[in-house]
């Protein structure tokens, strides 16, 4: 009964390898969103002359929010590898720049950069606002405090844990 166990508990523990996909799909979508951002940014100095302000601004905050998003993603990326996969070689890799990303705190994170994000868009339609109906304002809105809550109550929680 005891092998059947040892078996069970490998066959388990060798199955976060299986996580490897996912990052190495996540790592494929960022290499294609960099060249997403390549684009947009030869389309932004194409016609930056020509853009009155608030064009400009919308044009610079679209590249801040996929700034934000690639970010997201490597963070992902590299903490939930460390996290449920398998610890980087610390004499090769210096990850010190990436701080302390452990599942809780990296909820946090990511919900903040959600918040940051949403805030992005937000301000975006903030700056349409001719061109939008007031009841699509008033719903995004609602999403955005709804993400801001989130996060809030996700750091709370975080908060609460790091005390016990």
């Amino acid at each position: 009964m005891k092998s059947i166990e040892l078996m069970i508990e490998k066959t388990i523990l060798a199955s976060r390898w299986i996580l490897v996909v996912f990052y190495l799909g996540l790592a494929a979508a960022l290499a294609l969103y960099s060249a997403s951002f390549v684009l947009k940014l030869a389309k932004v100095f194409m016609v930056a002359f020509t853009l009155d302000e608030s064009e400009m601004i919308l044009a610079m905050l679209g590249l801040i929010d996929a700034a934000l998003v690639a970010s997201l993603v490597l963070m992902v990326m590299i903490s939930s590898y460390e996290n449920f996969v398998s610890r980087f070689d610390e004499a090769k890799v210096d990850l010190s720049w990436l701080g302390k990303l452990d599942s809780g705190s990296l909820k946090v994170k990511v919900a903040s950069a959600i918040v940051a994000i949403s805030s992005i868009h937000l301000l975006q339609v903030f700056l349409n606002v001719d061109q939008l109906a007031d009841s699509k304002i008033m719903w995004l809105t609602i999403m955005h405090m709804a993400f801001v809550i989130s996060a809030v109550a996700l750091g709370y929680l975080d908060r609460i844990a790091g005390k016990k």
